[in-house]
Parts: C-alpha cells; sequence; structure tokens
C-alpha cells in the first residue's frame, strides 16, 4: 500500500491502456460518422437556442403583481427614476412662455390710405346727404335700420358735420383732406406695425386647446410680413405688451386701446371721431394669421428644453416595505431598478453568466441525451424527429417566459401543452423526463423558487399521465379539469407552506384570484391541445384511439374497395382483426391499433385478388398452376408492397403502414419454397434458395405488430383444419408460434416469451369459440 493507495499491478496498466485505447476508438468511429455529427450539432445548437430563449446573459426578474413580501425588498443599486408628474408639470410651466405665432401681412393697408382719400373726396364734391354713393354711406357709418324721416334727418346732419370738418381751416378742401389722411395715418400706426386679429381667431379650436390666454409681444418691431408676431401666456405678461383681444380692430379704437388713446393728439380726427371709428372698422383688413405649424415647432423646442425630472433611490432604501403586496406602482419600481441594474452590468459579468448558464443546460441535455440514446431510438437515430423535439423545448420556453410576466402569468400553457403532446407523440417516460427538465429551466428563467418548480412539474405530469391512451376529445378536456384542479392546490400549498400566517390566505382575494387564474390556463391548455390534435397525429405519423376509431368504420374507401374485389380477404381481415385485439388486450397493448391494423394490413390483395386462396371459389382452379414457384412467390410477397403504396395514396398514418410492412416480418413462402425445391434438380439448386422466397421485412417492431403477425398466421392456418377440435387448435397454433418464435421474427419487437405464452392461450381461446361445436339437425345426418 502507498501513500495514494495500491500499486497498480503490470497487467491491471495494461487493461487500463487498453481499455482507453477502446473508448477512444469508439469515440472517433462515431465521431467519424456524419449522422452523428449532425445530431450532435443539432443536440449544440439546441442547447444554445434554449439559453438564447430564456435570456441567460441576464437573471430573472421574480417579482409578479399580488405577490405579498414578508421580508420586504430593498434596492441594491443607486439608481433614477424619471418623475413623470413633475417633469409634465415642469414642461407646462415652461410652455405657457411659448409664443403663438401669427403671420403679419401688412400689404393691404397702404390701399386703406387712398381708400380714405377717395372716400373723402366723395363727401366733399356731394351737396347733398343722398347724392352719396351707397358704398361711402356705408363705410361712414352713415346707415339706418329704418327708412324714418327722422333717421334721415340725422344721417344727413352727420353727412353735413363731416362736410363742414372737410371745408374748414381756411384752406382748400383737398389740402384740408391731405391732412385728415396724413394724420390718421399716423393714428393707426399701431395697426400698421403689429396689424389686426380676425375675432374669429380668438375662438379657433388649436388656440383654445394651447392656451386660454394670450397676449401679442409688441416689444419687438419686425419688417411686415417677414416675420412673425408671437403670442405669449398673460400669465408671463411684461411691460410694452397687450391682450391679444385687443388685437382685434373694435378694441384698438376704443378709449382704452392703443388707437383710441391717440385721439387726442390729433384734434382735426378728433371732432370726426365716430364717422372714422366706423369707416375703420369697415374697411381696414385683418391682417394677422395664426400659423400652427410654427407654434407646434416653438411648443416643442420648448418642451424638449425642460429637463427631465428624476426621483433618486439610495442603496438599501426599500421599495418594497416588509409584508406588503407589490402593486402596480411598487412593480414599475422593481422593474426600473432591475433595468438600471442590468444596463450597468458590465460586459464580462454577462458573458460569464451566460456561459455558465451554457454549461448548466448542457448537463442537463447530456443527461437528458444518455435516456434518449438507450430508450428512445426513434428520437436519437432520426435527425428530423430531433429537429422538431428541440423546436419545441426551445418554443416552450420561450412562450413561457414571455407569458409569465403580469398579466399573463400563463407559463404552465406551454409546458403543459408539450408534456401531453410528447406523451401523445412518444410515451409517457420520455414526456416526463421532458417536463422535468423543462420546468428547472423554465423556473430558473421566470421565477427561481422551490415552489416554482413545484407548481410547474406537478401539473405538468399530471397532464401526462392520461395521455397513454387518448380515446377521445373529451378524455383531453378531462386532463385540463384535472390539471387545473392540482394547480389550484400545489399553488396554494405552496404559498401557504411558506407564509408566516397561512390562515389569512384563505380570505386573500389577491392569492386566490391568482391560483384561479392559474387553474383556468390549464383548462384553456386542455381545450387547446384537443383541438389541434389533428395536426399532432398528421405532423408526427402517431394515432390516437380517436382516429383509430374513426377509421374503423367499414365505409372507409379502401375497406369498400377490399369488400367487392377480394371478399375472402376482408373476411380473413375481420376474423384477424377479432383474433388479434383479444390478444393485445390480454398483454396490456393497444387492442384497438391491431383491431384496425388488421383491417388493412391485407389491402394490397385488392389489386390481384384471384391470386390468393381465399378469394378462388371451389371450382375455379387456382392461377399458380401455371406459373413457375418463383413467380408465384413475387406475386405473393407483392401484396405487401401494393398495400403500403395505397396505403400512402389514401394518406394512413404511419402506424397502420408499419402494420401492412411487418405483418409477415421475413418469414418463408413454405408452399412455393417447397414446391421449387422439389422441382429444382442438381444444376439448379440455386432456383430453390431460400432467401429468394422469404418477404423482404421488416421483422415486427412493435408489440402490436407481432400480436397481429400471430393472429394473421393462426387464422389462415386454422381454415385448413378439417375438423378443429380444441386440441387439434391448440397443437395448431403452438406450432405456428413456436414457428416464428425460432425464426427470429420477435427479435426486434419488445414481447417478452411471458407475453407471447399470453397471446397464445389468447389465440386459442378465441379460435375455439369460433369453431365451437354445433349439434346437427336430422336432415343433415342423412346428408
Amino acid at each position: 500500500m502507498t501513500l495514494f493507495g495500491s500499486r497498480k499491478t503490470r497487467s491491471t496498466r495494461v487493461a487500463s491502456l487498453r481499455a482507453s485505447s477502446s473508448f477512444a476508438a469508439r469515440l472517433d468511429l462515431l465521431l467519424r460518422d456524419r449522422n452523428v455529427l449532425l445530431r450532435l450539432l443539432v443536440s449544440v445548437g439546441g442547447v444554445a437556442l434554449l439559453v438564447v430563449a430564456v435570456q441567460g446573459w441576464k437573471p430573472a426578474f421574480p417579482h409578479r403583481l399580488g405577490d405579498r413580501v414578508d421580508n420586504g425588498i430593498a434596492s441594491s443599486v443607486y439608481f433614477e427614476v424619471i418623475n413623470a408628474e413633475e417633469t409634465r408639470r415642469a414642461r407646462d410651466a415652461r410652455l405657457l412662455l411659448v409664443p403663438f405665432v401669427f403671420r403679419h401681412d401688412p400689404s393691404p393697408l397702404p390701399g386703406v390710405i387712398e381708400l380714405l382719400r377717395s372716400h373723402l373726396g366723395a363727401v366733399a364734391e356731394k351737396k347733398q346727404f343722398a347724392q352719396l354713393p351707397p358704398e361711402v354711406r356705408e363705410s361712414f357709418g352713415l346707415v339706418s335700420e329704418t327708412d324714418d324721416a327722422d333717421s334721415f334727418a340725422g344721417l344727413s346732419q352727420e353727412f353735413q358735420t363731416l362736410k363742414a370738418e372737410l371745408a374748414s381751416g381756411g384752406e382748400s378742401v383737398g389740402t384740408r383732406i391731405d391732412e385728415l389722411v396724413a394724420d390718421f395715418e399716423q393714428l393707426i400706426i399701431p395697426i400698421l406695425e403689429n396689424g389686426t386679429i380676425d375675432p374669429a381667431d380668438l375662438n379657433r379650436k388649436e388656440i383654445v386647446e394651447l392656451s386660454r390666454k394670450e397676449i401679442v409681444d409688441q416689444s419687438e418691431r419686425r419688417p411686415p410680413s417677414e416675420h412673425p408676431i408671437e403670442v405669449h401666456s398673460t400669465e408671463r405678461a411684461t411691460p410694452g405688451t397687450a391682450i391679444l383681444g385687443e388685437q382685434q380692430l373694435s378694441e384698438l379704437i376704443k378709449d382704452s386701446g392703443h388707437v383710441g388713446k391717440a385721439w387726442s393728439i390729433f384734434p382735426r380726427l378728433q371732432r370726426i371721431r365716430s364717422q372714422l371709428q366706423d369707416w375703420t372698422l369697415r374697411n381696414v383688413p385683418v391682417t394677422l394669421q395664426f400659423d400652427m405649424d410654427a407654434t407646434l415647432r416653438a411648443r416643442d423646442l420648448a418642451a424638449r428644453s425642460v429637463g427631465i425630472k428624476y426621483d433618486t433611490f439610495q442603496q438599501g432604501s426599500w421599495l418594497v416595505e416588509p409584508g406588503d403586496v407589490i402593486d402596480e406602482p411598487a412593480l414599475t419600481l422593481l422593474l426600473k431598478e432591475y433595468d438600471w441594474r442590468e444596463s450597468r452590468t458590465a460586459l464580462h459579468q454577462q458573458i460569464l453568466r451566460l456561459v455558465t448558464v451554457f454549461l448548466m443546460f448542457t448537463v442537463m441535455a447530456v443527461l437528458f441525451g444518455a435516456y434518449v440514446v438507450r430508450n428512445e431510438p426513434m428520437l436519437a437515430a432520426g435527425t428530423r424527429h430531433l429537429i422538431v423535439f428541440l423546436a419545441g423545448c426551445v418554443a416552450t420556453a420561450a412562450l413561457s417566459r414571455s407569458l409569465s410576466f403580469d398579466p399573463w402569468r400563463a407559463e404552465i400553457i406551454p409546458l403543459m401543452a408539450l408534456s401531453m403532446v410528447v406523451a401523445i407523440v412518444f410515451n409517457q417516460v420520455l414526456a416526463m423526463l421532458t417536463a422535468l427538465t423543462l420546468s428547472l429551466v423554465i423556473a430558473l428563467a421566470t421565477i427561481p423558487e422551490l415552489g416554482q418548480f413545484v407548481i410547474l412539474m406537478s401539473v405538468s405530469v399530471t397532464s401526462m399521465i392520461p395521455m397513454a391512451r387518448v380515446a377521445s376529445r373529451s378524455a383531453l378536456i378531462k386532463v385540463g379539469v384535472l390539471a387545473a384542479g392540482v394547480y389550484l392546490i400545489i399553488s396554494w400549498g405552496t404559498l401557504a407552506v411558506g407564509s408566516r400566517s397561512p390562515t389569512d390566505l384563505l380570505t386573500d382575494t389577491a392569492v386566490l384570484t391568482r391560483c384561479l387564474k392559474g387553474a383556468g390556463w390549464c383548462l384553456v391548455c386542455g381545450y387547446l391541445v384537443a383541438g389541434s390534435l389533428p395536426f399532432i397525429e398528421s405532423r408526427f405519423g402517431v394515432v390516437t384511439d380517436i382516429s383509430l376509431k374513426e377509421m374503423s368504420d367499414i365505409s372507409h374507401p379502401l375497406l369498400q374497395e377490399l369488400v367487392h374485389a377480394a371478399p375472402g380477404t376482408y373476411n380473413h381481415s375481420i376474423a384477424v382483426a377479432t383474433l388479434g385485439e383479444a390478444a393485445a388486450d390480454a398483454i396490456g397493448a393497444n387492442g384497438l391499433l391491431v383491431r384496425v391494423g388488421a383491417y388493412f394490413h391485407d389491402i394490397g390483395k385488392i389489386l390481384k385478388p384471384e391470386y390468393f386462396i381465399e378469394n378462388i371459389s371451389g371450382e375455379a382452379r387456382s392461377r399458380h398452376e401455371r406459373l413457375a414457384p418463383a413467380m408465384s412467390t413475387l406475386i405473393i410477397i407483392g401484396h405487401v408492397k401494393d398495400g403500403v403504396d395505397l396505403a400512402r395514396q389514401h394518406t394512413l398514418p404511419g402506424p397502420l403502414i408499419d402494420f401492412i410492412e411487418q405483418h409477415h416480418g421475413t418469414t418463408l413462402v413454405e408452399y412455393f419454397y417447397h414446391e421449387a425445391t422439389r422441382k429444382a434438380d442438381d444444376d439448379h439448386k440455386t432456383d430453390a434458395q431460400e432467401s429468394t422466397f422469404r418477404y423482404p421485412g421488416p421483422k415486427p417492431q412493435t408489440r402490436e405488430a407481432g400480436v397481429m403477425m400471430l393472429a394473421d398466421s393462426v387464422e389462415s392456418a386454422s381454415r385448413t383444419l378439417s375438423d378443429p377440435t380444441p386440441k387439434r387448435i391448440e397443437s395448431l397454433v403452438h406450432k405456428v408460434t413456436m414457428k416464428r418464435l425460432l425464426d427470429g421474427q420477435f427479435d426486434e419487437c419488445s414481447l417478452k416469451l411471458s407475453e407471447i405464452h399470453t397471446v397464445e392461450e389468447s389465440l386459442i381461446k378465441s379460435l375455439i369459440g369460433i369453431y365451437h361445436g354445433r349439434v346437427k339437425y336430422p336432415e343433415q345426418q342423412t346428408a
């Protein structure tokens, strides 16, 4: 004994080197196989996609709406959160200072001065009021709503006052008009510079929505029609501004308006003020037009100039107080803290987490793959099935993670659906291992807690247990109901176990609602799988009891054709179905599958029915009498290939096609083989080689196919018995069974010797029931 253990002998070291070399050789041999390499690459790619699906480079966000936090949640980092309300208030305050933009077009105003000169000249020329043109009367307000004499006299008096003013001052009328026009031009300088606004613009929807209080900035003089007039809120009014409403012409010429205050400066105008005010209201045009686009651009710039207001949280500050329930504001705060922390996580930390998750998933994949290689040859040896399976796993993980967040909380749907589908397509053991692996993955990616894993695993296992036989669509709905009950109990139970006061959960509506919601998703999943079952069957080539019952209907086109073309073969198929179903049920196999498979197993005889003995009448001669044994064998064996072709043309499912291919296995066509041996002389011994007279196979691959092979063989053989007594039937069945067993026909299916014995006993019992004795009537005895 050495310090580190016993010393190895020379033979031990040689043996270990030999074993090591053997392992290396096997590994090298496997890696040289392109199919193995392809499946290995597919598996590695599946693991990589699974890591991406669960976003393995960042931790899961474990908080959900309605969760009660007994110990509270404190911030792990310093972070800032946008205060939307304070930001909005600051922007609203800033928008009060934003100018509203009006475009000023003073080009029509010079024409107004000339128009006044023209109208004053018309007044000077006419001696009587009645001679004054109507448009001039209206311009100076010399109109009345009534036509009585008093109104007309008053208007004539105003006309004479205006005419007298034009003739006063000892100057010529033309000079007087020029002076008045010059004074008027000075009077309306505020209008010329700042313009006038249409009163209807004050009620524009756009202006009212932006602000109900506006002012015009007059502090800055701008060249006409080149720059806008800016409008501000009255709350920020400064000296030198006026209310926008005063930009109405009616407000400007009042005593309190800019124009009204200037009347006293011009005594010549003061004496005819009323007439000039009326003329101004009727003839001075609107020059300010609201520019919505420029106003919105100004407001947008102002809003963007306001800085965002933040609420700051120090490391260790409470985000959720102990004992509180996570509500909407708290969940939003937790999400902000999570996003802030992840946005500042170093790249090497993310890479390390990604590599760690990949290694974890790789270990799970290796353990899962070890089982698959040993026990699931269809999945391990078929690249197509492997790709579909891995794609389903990746999609399940991705959907479960996406649906786990509020308000859905429906991560159970994809997992439960995949578990049910795998149980239907493959078997319950594989479905259980799949559910176990994905439950771990989904729990790590959503809520990394033991309770979450227990819920996912319990519900998925519950959903797959009844999936060994899907007898009806209502069975899938019942699975959903059962899974819903399990979800309700387990989800409430996990919360109760981890709670300080479980009794409080009985009255906690948030907890009960969440549990009932998850149970409801289980019901939804049951309906989804039931509705998609036909697609699952066609995509994966499986048959359920539902489709088998539909296909067992005698109205199926192939069975109808078999009845008419080969009635003897049809009767044989019905008898085989009866024998096979009972035998399969006796060993716990799928008797319904055997029965339907038996209906279709000989449909290849439809093409050449006259070459098979069961379709030949008693007086007719067999067509094989004129054929060589080898040719007859080709015709007999050909019914298998013909049957497969017909089945594929009528889109029969794969398991039924397997029955057609495997019901003869690689058995020997004994009659024609012996005929060929008898006829062959010494020079033609090769014409009677046994391999030429065997069916191409394959041998039965399932228990059901093995059962149907025996049922088919003994049913055909029993027809040769002239007196089928129970003893003869028992001897015949045993002889046929032993012949198939010793011929190795059951080597590739999972039938055990004990099960073969049970099948044999069932076949004997069924045949004795078919060939039971009958009492002979007198006319039969004398015949």
